[in-house]
């Protein structure tokens, strides 16, 4: 009797052949390349170094894309994009120390929007690795503690043989939910010495499923299709799954009012009739959704952006539904459901009947109304004018990617995403300088249609070399920088506290001219013009840049009422 794990798939005789007599001239660093081109990776992003060489020299012997960034943040937004479009793990290659270590901030971004990133880094030559000083170029006593507390898990090599096994191992964990970005390093003289050892054809590494426990999406069930007045939240997690399709199923057929968070834009359609949309900074939405006496929370974890800033405080039975672990019950008491949001929301879908509620579109026009009679008052017509221009200029399949900007930050709460997975942006962990390498990112991963990146004059001056990045591979990317000369949103928390603002003004290039002169066409707009030359620099192939001289306000917020 034959067990399938006792089934061993045997090399072809040619198979064989080619094993015994590797190609010449191949190191370390082509076992790299050949493991991502048989896990079935595409694309890579990063920037060499001189202990990364090995790897980026075999890069010319492989089929492997090669997106270069000019600095090393930068190209792991970029593989952040990629991953997050692609729904693929985004390999990012990095060489050792600053160049590593320059990287963070990407890949805490990354972290906290469960961005499948697989990043690999070169390493100090095995013999200093262990902590002692031996003055290698680039040493860190302990490069992967740098990153142990950012990244989902570390895989060091000190071996050749160990490559192909490391780096599945890693891909396998970015891809198992909760997606994430995970770290491998590799010694320098590992990547560079030639090796014998046979073509890294197939690498294995698929993803875990994440299933729900069925006594508990029983229980789930029961509360929902028993509820008098349910509700949801749909978070990143459902954007993530693709599972959009399922939550709409289930909020239609339960008559639930959904808001989704700024990470889940797209999940749920804005203007359905049970879209409370994405007002969750307003205590009109905070209050409806405390009064729900069944609230399935669905890919979100309920943290600051997500819960109005911690104000919001359930009054019902909170049913949530994560991926992250970490996540599960940590900010609220909840029927904690530790699961993949597609498969949890299938499993409902299986058991939940129709819930008749003639009340609850009549009570989702209700809180809006409230919203946009506040936000009214506030006569913020210029902000509102500025977002309908991009809205209107923005094709419907087209990804936006936004900084941490005041513009940005009224589109978490006020712009339509129209499609699941469109709209990125930086609110995971709150690091400027993200939108226009994202955006390149975004262009790779689906180059059929135009990407728009949206930043202030201070988060477009972090990224600003990456102009060179996008004419260098003529990337359909259209940059929309709101220039008010200094940090604006910074501008306005000072003020609001101290009375005045300290350290938000700057002093800024002419960003026409600067966009020219790296071989990208400028062009400076007003707010009447904007949807025009906005839509003309997305029909127009090709990056570009659009520069609108403006300074705009934030809409009141509630959480300090």
């Amino acid at each position: 009797m034959t067990h399938d794990h006792d089934l061993v798939l045997r090399p072809t005789a040619a198979q064989t052949e080619a094993a015994l007599n590797p190609p010449p001239g191949r190191n370390g660093g082509d076992l790299v390349v050949e493991t991502l081109t048989g896990l079935g990776a595409t694309t890579v992003f990063g920037l060499p170094g001189q202990h990364a060489l090995g790897m980026f020299d075999a890069l010319r012997r492989s089929d492997l894309a090669y997106i270069g960034l000019r600095v090393e943040n930068n190209a792991g937004f970029a593989a952040d994009a990629y991953g997050r479009i692609t729904g693929e793990a985004a390999p990012l290659l990095l060489s050792t120390g600053p160049g590593a270590l320059t990287s963070l901030a990407a890949l805490q971004e990354a972290a906290a929007a469960s961005a499948p990133v697989l990043a690999i880094s070169s390493q100090i030559p095995s013999a200093g690795l262990g902590g002692g000083r031996h003055g290698y170029l680039h040493e860190l006593p302990d490069q992967q503690a740098s990153f142990r507390g950012v990244v989902k898990s570390v895989h060091t090599v000190r071996t050749q043989s160990q490559i192909p096994s490391a780096i599945a191992e890693a891909w396998e964990s970015a891809l198992t939910a909760p997606h994430g970005p995970v770290w491998v390093e590799i010694p320098q003289d590992v990547l560079l010495a030639e090796t014998s050892l046979p073509v890294v054809t197939a690498a294995d590494a698929a993803p875990h499923d994440l299933p729900p426990r069925p006594e508990l999406t029983a229980v789930a069930a029961h509360l929902l299709s028993t509820a008098a007045r349910p509700a949801i939240i749909a978070g990143g997690g459902v954007v993530r799954a693709d599972a959009s399709g399922k939550l709409r199923q289930l909020a239609e057929r339960l008559n639930a009012p959904v808001v989704t968070t700024f990470g889940g834009k797209g999940a749920f359609p804005w203007n359905h009739p049970l879209s409370l949309q994405s007002w969750l900074e307003d205590r009109h939405t905070t209050d409806f959704l405390e009064d729900a006496d069944v609230l399935l929370v669905v890919g979100s974890g309920l943290g600051e952006l997500s819960s109005n800033y911690y104000t919001f405080k359930p009054r019902g039975r909170v049913i949530q539904i994560e991926a992250d672990l970490g996540k599960l019950e940590s900010n609220h008491p909840a029927l904690g459901i530790h699961a993949d949001a597609r498969l949890a929301l299938s499993a409902l879908l299986e058991t939940v009947p129709e819930r008749e509620d003639e009340t609850a579109a009549d009570r989702v026009r209700t809180v809006l109304d409230l919203v946009r009679e506040r936000i009214d008052a506030q006569e913020l017509t210029l902000e509102q004018r500025v977002l309908a221009a991009v809205r209107e200029a923005l094709p419907d399949r087209s990804a936006s990617f936004w900084d941490m900007t005041i513009l940005a930050y009224w589109a978490w709460s006020a712009f339509d995403a129209r499609r699941s997975n469109t709209m990125h942006s930086a609110q995971g962990a709150g690091g400027l300088g993200y939108a226009f390498p994202a955006a390149i990112g975004g262009a790779v991963a689906d180059p059929t249609h135009p990407v728009l990146a949206v930043s202030g004059d201070g988060g477009a001056l972090y990224s600003i070399a990456e102009l060179a990045t996008a004419r260098q591979h003529n990337l359909d990317v259209t940059w929309l920088i709101v220039d008010d000369g200094g940090y604006g949103i910074l501008r306005e928390y000072m003020t609001d506290a101290f009375g005045q603002s300290t350290a938000t003004e700057l002093s800024r290039p002419d960003y026409v001219a600067l966009a020219e002169s790296f071989g990208v066409p400028g062009v400076r707009t007003t707010p009447d013009t904007l949807a025009d030359d906005l839509a003309k620099s997305l029909a127009t192939p090709g990056p570009s840049v659009v520069v609108l001289p403006a300074l705009l306000r934030m809409f009141a917020p509630t959480h300090l009422d």
